[in-house]
């Protein structure tokens, strides 16, 4: 396919431009800042004027457009700006982005929405362990907030477009092999139960993208994508023990195994996710 990837500088962006390509796909990325050179377009996401000209072609000699869409452009995660400055943003640049798509008859859409929407950093504890998507958003930050609506639209869209494909990929906390000489996190359990000692290697997330771009079928859907294991050696039932002592357990535990389910994902997506900062640091 050729796939247009917003935020491709970015730090699961460049993971995901990297893997689709090897994978055999064209692979055009849209930001605001990067390298310029071919498979590259210098774009403002919230100019919605660029936005639409960008995924027509790159320029009139390359108007062939795209047979997909990767979005991940977005100021990533709460406190890097302002509130107004994350909510103009991320969510003007969404609503650019995916009204493009569907005027241009692209039909086919991934983009990152985010563990947030579960209710990090659960200062008020999620309703039950492992958490899945099937309890309603609970935002309780203006970048979640953004995200819950973001598949709102997507929803909408998807009603009034019924043969359109939009597929909300909830990456948990992304890492390259790098971040992991700072795991596990075992001195204190409460440094990372914000999102229940979580994680995504990005080659993993970017293996996410390439299964919903092969498998979602049309409509919407969403997926919390983590990698399987936490980032603790501790064992979970300790850890949930210690930090969430009153909140129900559903199902088994395991002794490491990902909090945030990603049963749905494996199950409609094909997602099975192959890397652990265990075997880098042995």
């Amino acid at each position: 396919m050729r796939i247009a990837l917003t935020g491709s500088s970015g730090k699961l962006g460049t993971v995901v431009a990297r893997e689709l390509r090897a994978a055999g796909h064209d692979v055009i990325g849209l930001d605001i800042a990067g390298e310029r050179g071919p498979g590259f377009v210098r774009v403002d996401l919230t100019d919605y004027g660029q936005v639409i000209d960008a995924l027509t072609g790159v320029d009139d000699r390359d108007a062939t457009g795209v047979d997909a869409l990767v979005h991940l452009g977005a100021i990533p995660a709460p406190g890097i700006a302002s509130d107004v400055a994350t909510f103009h943003n991320n969510m003007a640049s969404t609503f650019n982005v995916f009204w493009a798509a569907v005027r241009l008859g692209i039909r086919r859409i991934v983009y990152a929405s985010s563990e947030t929407v579960q209710g990090l950093p659960f200062d008020v504890p999620p309703p039950y362990i492992p958490v899945d998507e099937d309890y309603p958003a609970r935002p309780e930050s203006v970048y979640s907030l953004v995200k819950h609506l973001e598949e709102q639209l997507a929803i909408e869209l998807v009603r009034w477009h019924p043969e359109v494909s939009i597929t909300a990929l909830r990456f948990s906390n992304v890492m390259v092999p790098e971040d992991y000489a700072e795991f596990p996190f075992d001195a204190d359990a409460t440094a990372r139960k914000w999102n229940l000692w979580g994680y995504i290697d990005a080659r993993d997330g970017a293996q996410a993208v390439q299964k919903a771009l092969e498998n979602a079928p049309a409509g919407f859907d969403r997926f919390i994508i983590a990698a399987a294991d936490t980032v603790m050696t501790r064992s979970n039932a300790e850890l949930v023990a210690e930090v969430f002592p009153d909140v129900a357990v559903r199902g088994e535990l395991g002794e490491h195994d990902t909090l945030l389910s990603i049963a749905k994902a494996r199950r409609l997506l094909g997602f099975d996710p192959q890397h652990s900062w265990r075997d880098v640091l042995g």
